[in-house]
């Protein structure tokens, strides 16, 4: 038994050393193309993007379980409290198990757009302030992380908001009478059919929440990311893949405890649409916060933190590790 514990062992240790090999030592053909200076300025974008839709298809169910907890119970203080299992429950009940990857194809588009360009905005501006400080023989501070962090969120937000918007849409249109029901067909269908239906300036709904909200989140996940893992690596003995996992949990968090008050109010905002006297419910976000304090009290904004944690969290930790790696191998 022990040798073959030993020989998995074995194998494991050869199967990440040889991912874990930079591919320009791999191949001359690779490290030509790798090693072009639009391709070094474009693979902080890409890795971004392509470990952000890595994250998203594996923890899609629970964003779904999350939308629909911040939407349970609108406008309602009291009466039953939903959670985690009875949503995921009425989510079944009402179709099948795969109704929980609702949205999945505007997942995936969203994180092409705006986690590509967070993560790659945010490389880009660490490398900037890291050569400028080098030439002043100093290091990079947590400010430094944090105003990277924050400006990188805010710009990849914008641009992201509309797949985030058909997203919103997608996962909550199963709480609807089945015949109000757009039954969206895919992000595009979604995309085009609010487009008609609302207006171009409709799918930037909810973009100044879903802008804090990005730049709250990136504030927690990746300044506290790059801070944790810089003070583990110089105060503890742990591994690399360790730090990068411990690191990563450690951004979650934060991340989340910042950022869930603002995705609560853009996922509002989002999902709203005109009532028959041609009305909206919320004006924007500072109404939709006065509304929701006021009729649903404080803790309604942080409704779902384990949820969220448990959807933020994962996320942000296979989304590190995957950016982290393709950054080795890309090397």
């Amino acid at each position: 038994m022990s040798k073959a514990v030993d020989a998995a062992k074995s194998a494991s240790n050869k199967t990440t050393s040889a991912l874990s090999k930079p591919a320009s030592e791999t191949s001359p053909v690779a490290a030509s193309i790798l090693h072009q200076p639009y391709t070094r300025a474009a693979l902080p974008f890409a890795n971004g993007g392509l470990a952000g839709m890595t994250a998203t298809t594996c923890i899609q169910p629970i964003d779904m379980i999350k939308v629909r907890l911040q939407l349970a119970g609108e406008g309602i203080k009291t009466g039953p409290r939903a959670t985690p299992l009875s949503v995921t429950k009425d989510i079944i009940a009402q179709g099948k198990a795969m109704d929980l990857y609702t949205g999945l194809s505007a997942g995936l588009l969203r994180q092409a757009v705006y986690t590509t360009a967070r993560l790659g905005f945010f490389d880009t501006f660490m490398t900037a302030l890291k050569a400028r400080a080098e030439t002043k023989g100093q290091g990079i501070g947590f400010k430094e992380r944090a105003g990277a962090g924050l400006t990188a969120g805010g710009l990849a937000a914008m641009a992201g908001n509309p797949a985030d918007l058909a997203l919103i849409r997608m996962q909550s249109d199963g709480l609807k009478p089945k015949e109000m029901r757009a039954n969206y067909k895919g992000v595009l269908d979604a995309l085009t059919r609010i487009t008609k239906t609302e207006g171009v300036y409709a799918l930037w709904a909810g973009a100044s929440p879903t802008v804090v909200r990005a730049m709250a989140l990136n504030f927690g996940q990746l300044a506290f990311f790059s801070e944790a893992k810089t003070q583990l690596k110089a105060k503890t003995q742990l591994s690399m893949q360790t730090q990068t996992l411990t690191a990563s949990a450690i951004a979650g968090f934060f991340a989340s405890f910042f950022s869930l008050p603002f995705d609560f109010v853009k996922t509002r905002l989002q999902k709203q649409q005109k009532g028959k006297d041609g009305k909206v419910p919320y004006s924007g976000m500072a109404d939709c916060f006065r509304k929701v304090a006021k009729e649903e009290g404080l803790l309604r904004f942080y409704r779902g933190f384990g949820t969220y944690y448990v959807r933020i969290a994962p996320h942000a930790m296979i989304t590190l590790i995957v950016a982290d790696w393709l950054g080795v191998i890309t090397k």
